[in-house]
């Protein structure tokens, strides 16, 4: 079984690497030859995705499960 602070730790550092590279690609996407509005879609999909990311690190990392 994993310490819950090894849990913490890997989940934060995946999190925030997924984060950095989904932001980024979004950033250079709507930056870049397709412009705000035809990156927009995909910074919207991001966005939610993201959202999704964050509620799984907390569900399976930070909140407390009963026994």
């Amino acid at each position: 079984m994993v310490s819950r602070l090894v849990n913490l730790i890997t989940g934060l550092v995946g999190l925030v690497m997924f984060c950095v590279l989904t932001i980024g690609l979004a950033h250079s996407i709507s930056t870049g030859f397709a412009g705000f509005w035809g990156g927009l879609p995909f910074a919207i999909i991001t966005a939610a995705v993201l959202a999704m990311v964050a509620y799984d690190f907390w569900d399976q990392c930070v909140r407390r499960k009963p026994d």
